[in-house]
């Protein structure tokens, strides 16, 4: 990256900004977000203007431009804009958020205004923020000294979320620090970037514009009150008195709020009260919303620029800065950035609403040209210290600053060994006489949300598997949780309960689909696997009872659930039939979601990405297994890969579809929030992938979805304790969510137990018998499946007369 800042390095040592020299690929991604053109308000052209400097500038890094609709508007955005946001609606910052994370932007740079967020003083934004994980910059146009309490509390948020904050005025930097309490590190002063304009003389823009043979005052921008027209109104009688061929020339349209709420009636005022003052024909009103390039052939024609405006407090002026680019000598109020940028002699300052001043600030410049002449020549060579390549520069100069843009992603915790067994201790906390606690309040359970089947329903499996625990707490804690299920079932509904609050009086006559279907699945596992044959028995018949009228539910994520609690059940009901018609009529049906929901880059079952993904090809591949099905086997391997691919990161480590991805068509899965339930169902598919191929790679990829609870994980945090059998929420963007409900510590214990076993099971023979049915990995098979996504082209599925891949790669000799 080229890093030569050409003439602007003895000015910007003076104005205290040091010349930095950052690390090349620090930035390579920008997600900007602000108003842009063709919005008509000066933040539009600011963002537009530094989109257009960076690209030229700075033409390796990606810029993507988030552009804010206001209320119901929508523009015709140029291609440069990625994406836009509605202000006053929270669903599209939501949607924002997770399409700019998905993007892996290194930095987000907002243009804050207070007016063009949506909410209370704009605090729709703040949740936006919260969900980047990347650093946040801002550049703050107004920055309120006495603010109200929302507009105290939004930038109070934003000056602790954002690791740069930029402004153009050094009264802007002095608030942020003593009334907001910012670091003076992260607050650095930018002047406001200008267009650049060759300097010289103003005759023949003036014939271009028609107006010849005048001395030329101009104010421009949107029109509203507050910006002081009456003051230079009241000026001319004075000013005309003395050059009669004076012209104030007012350009820009009425601002849009303006018209909004009171439509042309203040621009009709000033006419009348030039028309009452007898200059009516010495004032020029161009009454259009103006381009850049017309705004500087006016500047250009100009040979005094005016800007009395009313608030002393403003901090930010763009036409001030454009004129000082243009070399114009300025007559204007002390506001606080004209007192700033027209220091040292560069201009002319003037009381508020002081139009005697005015007019003798003006008669003395129009009097004395050359002093005119050299008031231009100081103002113009100020302005190259601020032009927009300038003002991109000494941006970048500072973010590559930022200290987490000078680090690498957290390492990954890849030395710690995978634990072996784990204490009861987390199991317990959670659990009382009635079952286990859904959620906890950090590691303190919550009993204001009581209990739900889903999580007793896990944790009886985890009892019934895992028996490295205590034989006599796990008969104690079996009995609870196949107590609970027990009463979770309704006769008068035919339906399992699912959530019961704390005094033990259910909230519902009838659970989810596949809360239920989850709760089947753990009596087939207590069924199979339960070391006390009272507790199988009962499972049994508890199955036998629960079966037929869950399974009458359609949902993808029910039917996977009982494909897996059928499975199970052959293997003590070798060919049940009611069992082999379950399996095989929702494995059909799951095949035909697939070939219904697949595209060229998508081989899933729906159109969209939810929770527990994986268990869909699991289900397949255990009812190939317990059928002899060969095209489920071939199906649960194809789609378990693509699974797999999309939940790895590019650094190799296992990345947990996050629930902002649930309920996208066809996109991409995002980032987060990342839950322990996806990583412990991966390892559970790769159990079953491994059972039907015996490939190692399935290993591997089961160790990288634990690896995740351990920190092999995008933020590099461990999520799990093995030391105690806790486990958190999940990861969020600004990392950790350190409560620790039954969902997460379940997962965590019952993927434990698997990855042991799967890592414990080896084959000396790449033959393996089910049944009747006998392969190889490579043996041919009378299986017609379509081809593989565009996406992965090395990886083939297998048609008849082939061979069936132990993971959807071409075949390999043996």
């Amino acid at each position: 990256m080229d890093f030569s800042f050409h003439r602007q390095n003895d000015a910007v040592e003076s104005e205290g900004l040091a010349v930095i020299e950052p690390t090349p690929s620090a930035i390579k991604r920008i997600a900007l977000i602000g108003n842009f053109l063709p919005r008509r308000c000066g933040i539009a052209t600011f963002t537009t203007d530094i989109y257009r400097a960076l690209e030229s500038r700075f033409p390796e890094i990606g810029v993507d431009v988030w552009a804010m609709n206001d209320g119901t508007n929508r523009y015709e955005y140029p291609e440069a804009v990625t994406g836009s946001i509605d202000a006053d609606n929270p669903e599209s910052y939501r949607a924002a958020a997770r399409e700019i994370e998905a993007s892996e932007p290194d930095l987000v740079w907002i243009q804050h205004e207070f007016g063009i967020f949506g909410g209370s003083a704009g605090d729709f934004l703040l949740p936006l923020l919260d969900r980047m994980t990347c650093p946040v910059a801002a550049t703050l146009h107004t920055i309120l000294s006495q603010p109200d309490v929302d507009q105290r509390r939004v930038m109070d948020a934003l000056v602790a979320r954002c690791q740069s904050l930029i402004v153009m005025a050094e009264e802007g930097r002095r608030i942020l620090i003593d009334t907001y309490g910012a670091d003076p590190a992260i607050v650095s002063v930018i002047p406001h970037g200008i267009p650049d304009r060759a300097f010289g003389p103003t005759d023949a823009m003036k014939d271009s514009l028609g107006l010849t043979g005048y001395d030329v005052i101009l104010t421009f921008g949107l029109l509203s009150k507050g910006k002081g027209i009456e003051t230079m109104i009241d000026a001319m009688p004075a000013i005309v008195a003395k050059f009669p061929k004076t012209l104030y020339v007012v350009l820009g349209a009425t601002h849009p709020h303006t018209i909004a709420h009171e439509g042309e009636s203040y621009r009709d005022q000033l006419k009348a009260q030039a028309a009452a003052l007898g200059v009516a024909d010495n004032i020029r009103w161009v009454d259009s919303f103006v381009e850049t390039g017309e705004v500087l052939d006016y500047l250009e024609a100009a040979d005094i620029y005016a800007t009395p405006y009313l608030n002393p407090a403003q901090i930010t002026s763009g036409t001030l800065a454009y004129a000082v680019g243009l070399g114009k000598p300025v007559v204007s109020t002390p506001y606080v950035h004209a007192r700033e940028l027209l220091a040292n002699d560069h201009g002319r300052l003037v009381g508020f609403g002081d139009s005697a001043g005015f007019a003798h600030a003006i008669i003395g410049l129009l009097s004395d040209r050359e002093a005119l002449e050299s008031l231009r020549e100081r103002t113009y060579a100020l302005g190259r210290t601020m032009i927009w390549p300038r003002f991109a520069e000494n941006s970048i100069a500072r973010f590559v600053q930022i200290p987490e843009l000078q680090s690498a992603r957290p390492q990954p915790i890849r030395s710690r060994p995978i634990p072996t067994r784990l204490p009861l201790t987390a199991i317990e906390r959670l659990s009382d006489s009635t079952g286990m606690l859904q959620h906890s309040v950090f590691s303190i359970p919550d009993r204001a949300h009581g209990y739900c089947v889903d999580d007793n329903a896990r944790a009886l499996i985890l009892m019934c598997r895992n028996k490295q625990f205590p034989a006599a707490d796990r008969a104690k804690w079996t009995q609870v949780y196949a107590a609970f299920v027990q009463h979770a079932w309704n006769p008068d509904t035919h339906a399992f309960r699912n959530f019961m609050g704390f005094n033990r009086t259910w909230l519902e006559d009838t659970g989810s689909c596949d809360s239920r279907a989850r709760t089947v699945w753990s009596l087939a596992i207590a069924a199979t696997e339960a070391s006390d044959p009272a507790i199988r028995q009962w499972a049994r018949n508890l199955f036998e009872t629960t079966l037929p009228s869950t399974a009458e539910q359609t949902s993808l994520r029910t039917r996977a659930f009982l494909m897996l609690a059928a499975s199970a059940m052959l293997t003590i009901r070798s060919g049940d039939p009611h069992l082999v018609k379950l399996l095989t009529e929702f494995g059909d049906d799951l095949i035909a979601q697939l070939e219904g929901s697949r595209r060229a880059d998508w081989c899933w079952f729906e159109t969209v990405l939810a929770y527990d993904n994986a268990r869909l090809p699991e289900a397949l591949l255990r009812a190939g297994l317990a059928l002899d099905r060969n095209d489920f086997v071939v199906r649960g391997l194809e789609t378990l890969t693509w699974i797999s691919d999309r939940q790895a990161a590019t650094e190799g480590h296992f990345r947990a579809v996050g629930s902002d991805s649930f309920g996208r068509p066809f996109a991409p899965p995002l980032r987060y929030d990342q839950q322990p339930l996806e990583a412990w169902a991966m390892v559970d598919a790769c159990e079953a992938a491994y059972a039907a191929t015996h490939d190692d790679h399935w290993k591997t990829i089961a160790t990288k979805a634990y690896r995740w609870f351990l920190g092999d994980n995008d933020l590099g945090l461990a999520i799990a304790d093995p030391a105690t059998g806790e486990c958190c929420d999940g990861l969020m963007p600004t990392g950790i969510n350190r409560n620790q409900g039954a969902e997460s510590v379940l997962s965590f214990h019952i993927a434990t137990y698997a990855i042991n076993q799967l890592l414990a099971e080896s084959y000396e023979s790449e033959t393996r018998t089910l049944g009747e049915f006998s392969f190889m990995r490579h043996q041919t098979l009378d299986v017609i499946a379509a081809p593989i996504t565009a996406q992965t082209p090395r990886r083939s599925v297998a048609r008849r007369g082939t061979s069936i891949p132990s993971r959807l790669e071409q075949p390999r000799a043996v």
